[in-house]
């Protein structure tokens, strides 16, 4: 008992719930193992009595928590003696002195405490809004894969430069609101690179493999030899691009970077004007730190490897002497990957004012990844706020009995409220900087993660819970700053009151056509009304099947041929079609699919105009169902099995499409004809995308 009672106190569940009426104990190896990941020992029983201890004791000589996050206007919880002196120092530099708290601005403020027994403290104040800012009215937009997304101009993969043309276009010709993106979380480097944006080396910086070089403004000014060399690398990658356009190449991500880091090589030779140098200076005074260890690691690993784990031993301290000694030894190629990341940052910027410049209300909608590869950038700058030894997944459930490990290191909880939240912060700044709105994947975890001690199967993991309070009062303020939309990716299991509290503060949620069922009732489709409106209501994502493949099976016969079926191919089939057959049948009992269930695409218009009937703030188009294409861009317990992450964009035929292609389809614009009407107000006039195009293309 007296273990479970030091876990709880450092958040830590000793029981799950796999079903609402099975309960399952953590075993006891893995309790005593998450608490040595927070830095607590429970190794024996008289550990444990002295972890409570000093506990106790710290609980009782602590006068103010870390840090305190509230809500704007709310009484603040210090919980100090009578006769505690407080002193809050504003972040613009304004003084409280012992009252007026409800008049304190929202930002991040200091509290001095001093008690008339003589202690005194100092901790971080978070005062944040009360809610998230939401969409300022009901909006469309297209779901992407950016390195799908190939132009005639891109080299070999979807690029920033085809980033701002999308958004430019969707924005302008179609009146799309927004557009979601994956990850743009920069890789760890190797032979081959993990091709999945949500095993990143850093979530605080892009990749720049993303970069359309040509755009960099010094290209125009490249020497003669230079110039020469350069085209040859752009005839190179016109050779990748035709390869994975009409040969059935694969996206190559290291190919692309190769040619990529070649000719920017040749780009940094030309000096910066004063005006551009003026500008990178502000951008690395501004970036500090952070982006000197990211750049740091990135020179270090190209001379040791990209597991830092085993460089030599001095090097796996970021604030060692003998990294700082490396630094000074590596300082050009540090300053190399400060000026890649101020370029990938100012392509960010130009796609992003390129969206709103073209009316999106929103514009880019970024994609933050549940966490970061463990031999990468962030892993190693960030050691003390990440839990070593521990990694995230998912506990059995009715769909995965053996669990799931993702292989991501968790936040420390404890180590994010003694920085005031910083680490956290400083994320979400980043990403929000080029956002009109934010995705977090698997928001739940910012109440509770599955915590896998190495060596261990998913099985016996744990849930460490977190501070939910602060981590929502920390991210309301990021996105308020930034005036962004957030909206939290809460597919599968979600603990009670979970979904409701992320409603309250203004976090929308995300809804999939497929799982909309009265889960609690009679297990059919959700009429439309019966949604919530807090959401973004789509019909696929990137980890689904495609809606054509949905609406023909394919997806089944898929999975049978890779292997992943667990039960008889026939039951599976059998399941799949009745399912289908249930929503088609309400698409006919509504009245949104006139021209029959045999026509593919009147279907796919179909459950597109059953999206813009349901009160969702936001209605996502799966850029890829656009154009019929069959194939998923991810398929979930594959590695070498099946290209994820690495298709382009296909018509249904399966030929690839490229951007200008896309901006050519009449199949792409009868069905945005479709969500245009269905989403128009009542009276408001609609007039034909389709029949106002110029020069469409088949």
């Amino acid at each position: 008992m007296d273990r479970e009672r030091l876990a709880a106190l450092h958040g830590v569940d000793t029981t799950y719930r796999p079903g609402p009426d099975r309960e399952v104990r953590v075993p006891e190896e893995t309790v005593v193992a998450v608490l040595a990941a927070l830095g607590v020992d429970a190794s024996t029983p008289q550990a444990v009595r002295d972890a409570l201890a000093a506990y106790e004791h710290r609980d009782r000589q602590r006068l103010l928590a870390p840090c305190t996050v509230v809500r704007e206007g709310r009484p603040l919880p210090l919980g100090l003696p009578e006769g505690t002196r407080v002193l809050i120092e504003a972040e613009s530099g304004e003084v409280f002195d012992d009252g007026g708290w409800e008049r304190l601005p929202l930002g991040r403020h200091v509290v001095r405490a001093t008690a008339p027994d003589g202690r005194t403290a100092r901790a971080d104040l978070v005062i944040a809004p009360e809610r998230l800012p939401g969409p300022a009215g009901r909006t469309f937009g297209f779901m992407a894969q950016l390195y799908s997304t190939l132009s005639d101009r891109s080299w070999g993969m979807g690029d920033l430069g085809d980033l701002a043309d999308l958004a430019a276009w969707s924005g302008r010709a179609l009146g799309a609101g927004f557009l979601q993106i994956n990850p743009l979380h920069i890789a760890v480097p190797g032979r081959p690179t993990d091709p999945s944006p949500y095993r990143p080396s850093s979530r605080r910086f892009p990749d720049p493999v993303y970069l359309r070089v040509e755009d960099v403004p010094e290209y125009a000014y490249l020497a003669a030899d230079d110039r020469v060399r350069a085209h040859e690398l752009a005839g190179r990658a016109a050779a990748l691009r035709a390869g994975v356009l009409h040969k059935d190449a694969l996206i190559d991500r290291d190919a692309v970077w190769e040619l990529k880091l070649e000719a920017l090589r040749l780009v940094r030779k030309v000096p910066l004007q004063p005006g551009r140098r003026a500008e990178y200076a502000d951008f690395l005074a501004e970036q500090g730190q952070a982006l000197d260890d990211h750049a740091t690691w990135c020179a270090l690993a190209e001379v040791n490897g990209p597991d830092w784990h085993a460089w030599p031993a001095g090097l796996r301290d970021p604030r060692s002497p003998q990294v700082a000694r490396a630094r000074g030894e590596l300082l050009d190629r540090v300053d190399f990957y400060c000026w890649l990341t101020w370029l990938t940052d100012h392509q960010l910027c130009a796609a992003q004012a390129a969206a709103r410049a073209a009316g999106m209300p929103i514009g880019i909608v970024h994609d933050l990844a549940v966490g970061v590869h463990p031999s990468g950038s962030d892993a190693w700058a960030m050691q003390d706020a990440l839990a070593r030894g521990m990694s995230v997944g998912a506990p059995p459930d009715a769909f995965n009995s053996r669990g799931q490990d993702w292989g991501l290191p968790p936040w420390r909880p404890d180590a994010l409220a003694a920085t005031g939240y910083t680490p956290y912060r400083d994320l979400l700044s980043r990403l929000l900087r080029h956002a009109g709105a934010l995705r977090i994947d698997h928001v739940m975890g910012l109440f509770r993660l599955w915590w896998v001690p190495e060596g261990r199967p998913p099985t016996e993991g744990a849930y460490v819970r977190y501070d939910a309070e602060a981590m929502l009062g920390v991210l309301a303020l990021e996105a308020h700053r930034a005036g962004a939309v957030v909206i939290g990716e809460d597919l599968g299991t979600v603990e009670p009151g979970v979904r409701e509290e992320l409603a309250d503060r203004g976090v929308l949620g995300t809804s999939v056509l497929w799982f909309e069922r009265d889960h609690d009732g009679d297990g059919k489709p959700l009429a439309p009304e019966e949604w919530r409106p807090a959401c973004l209501a789509t019909v696929t994502t990137h980890d689904l099947p495609s809606t054509a493949a949905r609406l023909t099976g394919e997806h089944v016969e898929l999975r049978y041929r890779l292997g992943l079926l667990t039960r008889p191919l026939a039951q599976e089939q059998a399941e799949d079609t009745a399912e289908v057959a249930e929503w088609i049948a309400l698409l006919g009992r509504l009245g949104l699919l006139p021209e029959g269930a045999a026509d593919e695409e009147a279907v796919v218009k179909a459950v597109h105009r059953f999206l813009a009937r349901t009160p969702a703030a936001m209605v996502g188009v799966w850029l890829p169902d656009a154009v019929g294409d069959r194939r998923p861009q991810n398929l979930p317990g594959t590695w070498d099995q099946y290209p994820n992450w690495r298709l382009p964009v296909a018509d249904a035929a399966g030929r690839p499409v490229t951007l200008e292609q896309l901006a050519g389809s009449p199949r792409l614009y009868a069905l945005l004809d479709e969500v245009r009407a269905a989403l128009a107000p009542e009276g408001a006039p609609s007039a034909s995308i389709t029949a106002g195009r110029e020069g469409a293309g088949g």
